[in-house]
């Protein structure tokens, strides 16, 4: 296995070179989250999946699962959204928006 180092915005692959992009608490912190979406999904093989972990937590930060789910149908046909509020997850209630994105084309 090798390690690469790389911009997270624009990582450094061959397009059409991935089976699966996951990112887990990454696409809200980027400066241009469509940006980011654009090159992830070019690195994509044509089945290929995006998975996005992402949250809107009670200090503000983060995406909304909503805002979330609109831009990511701007590139992708097939996305389905998956509310992470379980407390077995996380090992206490949550109050906060935690979701999954994941986009299959």
């Amino acid at each position: 296995m090798a390690l690469h180092h790389g911009d997270a915005s624009e990582p450094p692959f061959s397009p059409a070179s991935f089976d699966v992009v996951l990112a887990r608490h990454v696409l809200w912190a980027l400066p241009d989250p469509a940006s980011a979406l654009v090159h992830w999904v070019a690195l994509l093989r044509p089945q290929g999946r995006l998975v996005l972990i992402e949250g809107r937590w009670l200090t503000g930060a983060g995406l909304a699962a909503a805002d979330c789910t609109a831009l990511l149908r701007q590139y992708r046909k097939e996305v389905d959204l998956h509310v992470l509020d379980d407390q077995d997850l996380w090992g206490r209630a949550i109050t906060d928006e935690r979701y999954l994105l994941l986009s299959r084309r």
